[in-house]
């Protein structure tokens, strides 16, 4: 069983998990509900995300759900797909990893400083 994650935005701000379990719960099996809230102030960003047990839920979900409007906000209700860069972790251990090259950046306007040569001793 593969979960499928579903990206929620536009909802009131003031909503709880267990209003969002109720609206999406009759499409499919909800496995997890996290809204996303300010780290500060605890206060909810407007957006959430929704793993559901299945992908005929989510799908369900998604077309009955987004563009309708709850307490008078437009719901955006997606499938949240994987990047197409990421691969599994059977094909990261085949492929060897290269270190990241990281080069200095200079601000704009400012001069390159040589740099003193050692004293050999």
């Amino acid at each position: 069983m593969s979960l499928v994650k579903l990206f929620v935005g536009g909802f009131p701000l003031d909503i709880e998990e267990i209003e969002l379990a109720k609206l999406f719960a009759p499409h499919g099996d909800i496995s997890t509900i996290k809204i996303v809230r300010d780290k500060k102030t605890k206060l909810c960003k407007g957006y959430a995300f929704i793993e559901m047990n299945d992908r005929a839920g989510a799908e369900a979900a998604t077309a009955a759900l987004n563009a309708t409007f709850l307490d008078g906000k437009e719901l955006t209700v997606n499938i949240n797909e994987e990047p197409a860069g990421n691969s599994s972790l059977s094909d990261e251990s085949t492929v060897p990893q290269q270190p990241p090259v990281y080069q200095k950046v200079l601000r704009p306007g400012s001069e390159v400083k040589k740099k003193r040569s050692r004293r050999t001793v």
